[in-house]
């Protein structure tokens, strides 16, 4: 391919090329199409299956969205492509980069609203957090996301958009895409698996050889437990699992993770060995278990969970709960989350602690909030909740 590309992301938005995703929204954006739709539109055109792999590398291992620089397409193609298709790009209105190399962005999608995607380098990795909806609908109590309520589901074009951005941020223009981001967690706002189809259509491109490349162990999808779906998905991928459990009791889930009441812990676990099974290797779910002070971070949790955690092949991963205004919880003291993670560890169990990242612009998890436009009016309500139970206790 010529080395004369467009330019990455922050050139690609002023680029006359490149169209943002608030314009022009009759045409085809390919930037969404999974390697199997990218197919069966090149065949719609007449054309053959190698030009939807060329399009795939063009878009998302070279960056480019003007057709006139994709050379390895005669002169016609690229014209028809012109006047039925388009690749349309997330709007970056926000980025900042962390004192420790975490990235952060803040992308508007269409209607306006804005989601966060957030990059964390590691030793051996760079992870990037990616959302799948705008807001959510399962109301987290611990969730600075779950706060605004739910506006609309990301596209596949605005999820994948992402991980363009993020990928495309690591390199000067007309290079080939640098492999900085080694994993990624459908772990941002949003519930990815109610969002099932366009998470699926998007994790897909983000394994495929023609596009990002990941390994299937590298792409994780991480949900609240959402049963049937998750039944659904090990019958169309193999990505890996994550679990945000939070509690090891239904009493207590029920409070913090409120779709526990219509899917208990006993049918999460049993869908989480349901879907492990359907795997060609072996492999263990993460769990995500949010820490908050006086809540769910006592000895009796830690005994708990140990328990409840023998009955599932998995990894442990306790996070320190990252407070955000008006959430009415705190973090635990580093005492307190040691001693947690001792006991589960003396008891057997695989455990790491999440550490905090990206404090210094924001990044961290649970302020991963964006702009969203809250239907449901759920956080104003719950803001004047809090302050009034804080003012009642004052008084006290």
């Amino acid at each position: 391919m010529p080395s004369d590309q467009s330019s990455g992301m922050h050139q690609c938005q002023q680029a006359p090329g490149n169209q943002l995703m608030s314009e022009t929204p009759e045409k085809i954006n390919l930037l969404g199409l999974s390697p199997a739709k990218m197919e069966a539109f090149f065949a719609d055109m007449g054309e053959k299956k190698f030009r939807a792999q060329q399009m795939l590398k063009w878009i998302h291992q070279y960056g480019e969205a003007n057709f006139d620089n994709m050379t390895n397409m005669g002169k016609p193609l690229r014209a028809r492509m012109a006047e039925v298709c388009e690749i349309r790009l997330p709007e970056v209105i926000y980025e900042d980069f962390s004192k420790d190399g975490t990235r952060k962005w803040v992308m508007r999608m269409d209607g306006g609203s804005a989601v966060e995607t957030v990059y964390i380098p590691e030793k051996d990795r760079g992870t990037l957090c990616v959302s799948s909806q705008i807001g959510c609908s399962l109301d987290c109590s611990f969730c600075s996301t779950g706060k605004q309520g739910f506006n609309r589901d990301l596209s596949v074009a605005e999820i994948i958009g992402q991980v363009y951005v993020a990928a495309m941020s690591f390199h000067a223009p007309g290079e080939r895409r640098e492999r900085r981001i080694t994993n990624v967690v459908m772990m941002g706002m949003g519930e990815p698996l109610l969002n099932f189809d366009n998470v699926v259509d998007a994790m897909n491109l983000m394994m495929d050889d023609n596009a990002y490349g990941l390994s299937k162990r590298r792409v994780t999808l991480s949900t609240s437990g959402v049963v049937p779906m998750m039944d659904k998905l090990g019958d169309v991928t193999d990505v890996s699992l994550a679990v945000s459990l939070h509690a090891p009791n239904d009493e207590l889930r029920n409070q913090l993770v409120p779709i526990n009441k219509k899917y208990p812990i006993k049918e999460l676990i049993a869908a989480t060995n349901r879907y492990l099974a359907k795997l060609p290797d072996r492999r263990k779910a993460t769990i995500e278990y949010t820490m908050m002070e006086g809540v769910n971070d006592e000895m009796e949790h830690a005994e708990q969970l140990s328990v409840l955690m023998k009955q599932v092949p998995c990894k442990i991963n306790l996070i320190p709960f990252n407070p955000f205004p008006n959430s009415g919880y705190k973090r635990p003291s580093n005492n307190r989350v040691y001693r947690f993670r001792d006991y589960l560890v003396n008891q057997g169990h695989i455990v790491t602690i999440r550490s905090t990242r990206g404090d210094d612009i924001d990044a961290a998890c649970g302020q991963l909030v964006g702009k969203v436009q809250d239907r449901t009016r759920r956080s104003e309500r719950y803001i004047n909740a809090v302050q009034i139970d804080e003012s009642s206790q004052d008084n006290q």
